[in-house]
C-alpha cells in the first residue's frame, strides 16, 4: 500500500484570496483610482447621506438626486439617489463601478451631518427634499463658467423676457405689515 502526500492547502497558497481576488477586479473596473478613493471611508471629502449627486452615464443621461444610503461592498458598491420627476419621486441605485457609469459628482454638500445613516424617512412627504434640478443647474453652469466655457442664458431669465431685470416690487418701499 502507498500512501501519497496531502495536496498543497489552497489556504496557504492563496492565504487572502478572496481580498485579492477583489483587488485584481477593482483595478480594471477603476483603473484610476478615482472612484475608490471618492468613496474611501477615511476619505474626508466623501459623499454622505444627505449630499446632492450626479450621476453620468455612457448614454450621457444624467440622473441627481439626494444621496439616501450608501452601500460599500467592494466592486459591488452602490449609492442610492432620490429626486421628484414630474411630481414623482424616483429612486435610482447607482453602482459606482459599473461600466455604464461615466462619472459621479458631489453637487452640494448636506448643511449639517445627517444623524442616520440611511435617510430612509425622507420618502415620506413632511421630509421629502423636492426636486433637485435648479440645485444641479447652477452647479453645471458654475463648472461651465469654470471651464472656460461660457454662461448660456437660462429660458425665462430677466435678459430676454424683455423686463427691466427689476423684481416684482421694484417701485414699492414698504412690505405688508
Amino acid at each position: 500500500m502507498k500512501a501519497y502526500p496531502p495536496p498543497p492547502s489552497a489556504r496557504r497558497t492563496f492565504p487572502h484570496a478572496l481580498v485579492e481576488a477583489t483587488k485584481a477586479h477593482l483595478s480594471v473596473l477603476d483603473p484610476t483610482g478615482a472612484r475608490t478613493r471618492l468613496f474611501a471611508r477615511n476619505n474626508k471629502g466623501a459623499p454622505q447621506p444627505g449630499d446632492i449627486l450626479l450621476a453620468t452615464f455612457k448614454t450621457g443621461d444624467p440622473f441627481s438626486g439626494v444621496c439616501l444610503s450608501i452601500r460599500r461592498r467592494g466592486t459591488d458598491t452602490a449609492v442610492l439617489l432620490r429626486n421628484r420627476l414630474l411630481m414623482t419621486g424616483v429612486e435610482m441605485w447607482v453602482k459606482i463601478y459599473s461600466p455604464t457609469v461615466r462619472s459621479i459628482e458631489v453637487v452640494q454638500r448636506a448643511e449639517k451631518r445627517a444623524r442616520r445613516a440611511r435617510l430612509y424617512h425622507m420618502r415620506k412627504p413632511k421630509h421629502d427634499r423636492g426636486s433637485v434640478e435648479r440645485v444641479v443647474e447652477v452647479y453645471l453652469q458654475q463648472r461651465r463658467l469654470l471651464r472656460g466655457g461660457e454662461l448660456k442664458e437660462a429660458p425665462g431669465d430677466a435678459k430676454g423676457s424683455g423686463r427691466s431685470g427689476q423684481g416684482k416690487r421694484s417701485g414699492q418701499k414698504g412690505g405688508r405689515r
